[in-house]
């Protein structure tokens, strides 16, 4: 005999940031269009293995429609407990597709040791690299991870639809800085710029000032804050300098997206 979990103001109040967070993803995603250009992505990653790095993305199903077209997907999260996907665990727990799963990594971005180099035809990231203190040191990871004539594809919010509005575009130069500095995922640099400029008004599961504040401090463990601003040429500049091969790139009113190769 199971008996249900005792369900309290408590427990419910813990869950409303997710629940909110999933219910304006899933949103979001209804009422964006196909990219005009998805099928020179489609075609880098067709009948290939990878590996995405958060997710699954429902971008991936409805404007960028990768998932059904690749031949298997394993994940990567940074905990076993986050505000986008509840409890999860490591293991073929990975459902980046309905009766699909793959491995489930427990993994900073950062960091994944567990995984050989060269492993990938192709890596995956959605709206989760301004979540990651050093993109740079991130990317670099993903790169190694990625087979020769593998295609890295990450997409990242467009400032102008979301409450990173009010924030300048951080400079190159910022993020070179933090990777030479070996900036850790502890890294608060941006939080008062982040606490002057965030628009409270389009980001209703962070709450009010204070739950938000609160929110930030703790961002070590609940990686909910947007470190940096992207647009198309800093992440362009980033797979450069990396020595990616940059090959297609979209811009539209949501997001930033980017296809680059390792030659």
């Amino acid at each position: 005999m199971h008996l249900m979990p005792k369900i309290t103001k408590q427990t419910i109040k813990k869950a409303l940031p997710g629940v909110a967070l999933k219910a304006a993803s899933a949103l979001r995603q209804l009422t964006a269009r196909k990219i005009p250009d998805a099928s020179a992505y489609v075609a880098h990653v067709a009948g290939k293995e990878g590996i995405e790095i958060g997710g699954p993305s429902q971008l991936f199903n409805r404007q960028l429609p990768l998932y059904g077209k690749i031949r298997n997907l394993d994940g990567v999260n940074f905990s076993e407990q986050t505000i986008w996907e509840g409890s999860i665990k490591e293991g073929k727990t990975f459902e980046w597709r309905s009766n699909k799963k793959g491995w489930q990594f427990i993994s900073d971005g950062t960091s994944l040791p567990q995984i050989a180099s060269e492993t990938y035809e192709f890596v995956l990231s959605c709206n989760c690299l301004e979540h990651i203190a050093n993109p740079l040191k991130a990317l670099e990871e993903w790169k190694r991870i990625l087979k020769r004539n593998g295609v890295l594809i990450i997409v990242l919010p467009n400032k102008e639809s979301n409450f990173d509005h009010r924030r300048p575009v951080t400079p190159f130069n910022h993020l070179l800085a933090d990777y030479n500095n070996n900036i850790t995922e502890q890294d608060l640099t941006h939080l008062d710029e982040i606490l002057e400029l965030h628009d409270l008004r389009l980001d209703p599961p962070a709450g009010d000032f204070e739950n938000f504040k609160r929110r930030s401090l703790d961002n070590f463990k609940n990686r909910a804050l947007h470190h940096h601003v992207f647009n198309l040429e800093t992440m362009r500049l980033m797979t450069q300098r990396l020595g990616l091969r940059c090959v297609q790139e979209t811009a539209t009113n949501k997001d930033f997206f980017l296809l680059a190769v390792k030659d």
